[in-house]
């Protein structure tokens, strides 16, 4: 069964961690609106490519810009069933938006799926949604977790974890676990057919 699905964005987000997604819930069947505060339906964020070459932090590199198809000022989170967050640097100015932040407790207090990957949980945490919860995160996100109330997951990079209606996970080479565990948390049954003429 579709769901409707709202999707927190914005300015230098991590360039993967919003275009994987979000073309992934649509290709299951989702309706996805992605939305950034103070922008318009048509209106453009930039993303950031963070990589892991080695360095003590990832790196940083201009990503591609990515068009939001929903205008957040006409967002009723009532009208959603889901919310994902995507990481990033955007989360890190994201949380400094009141309406944003109550847009974000609605889907807890409903006990809506939530999914935020990378420096999302900055939001949670600002939100004020995380105590007594398992989270994953960006490692760098690890104090603001702790200092939330939560207990922060010890997981690969690769890997994400589930807490009831919370899937969460360390950056984008989580993808495949991230997504398919948020998948299991919204219900979504993927049914492989055989296309006409096919070879088989």
């Amino acid at each position: 069964m579709s769901k409707k699905i709202l999707m927190l964005v914005g300015d230098f987000a991590e360039d993967y961690e919003v275009m994987v997604p979000f073309q992934a819930l649509l290709a299951v069947g989702h309706t996805v609106h992605a939305v950034c505060p103070g922008k318009k339906q048509g209106e453009k964020v930039r993303t950031a490519i963070h990589d892991f070459e080695g360095d003590q932090t990832y790196t940083e590199k201009r990503g591609h810009d990515f068009t939001l198809n929903a205008t957040f000022d006409d967002v009723r989170p009532e009208q959603y069933d889901a919310l994902m967050i995507a990481g990033g640097r955007a989360p890190e100015y994201l949380r400094l938006n009141e309406t944003l932040l109550g847009v974000v407790r609605h889907f807890f207090q409903e006990r809506k799926p939530v999914a935020a990957i990378c420096h999302g949980p900055q939001i949670l945490t600002a939100a004020g949604v995380l105590r007594g919860r398992r989270v994953s995160a960006y490692p760098a996100v690890a104090p603001e977790v702790k200092l939330a109330g939560a207990e922060y997951a010890e997981i690969g990079i690769d890997q994400a974890v589930t807490d009831g209606n919370l899937v969460t996970a360390p950056a984008w080479p989580a993808h495949p676990a991230w997504i398919a565990q948020f998948l299991a948390v919204l219900g979504t049954r993927i049914m492989h057919e055989q296309p006409a003429g096919a070879a088989r």
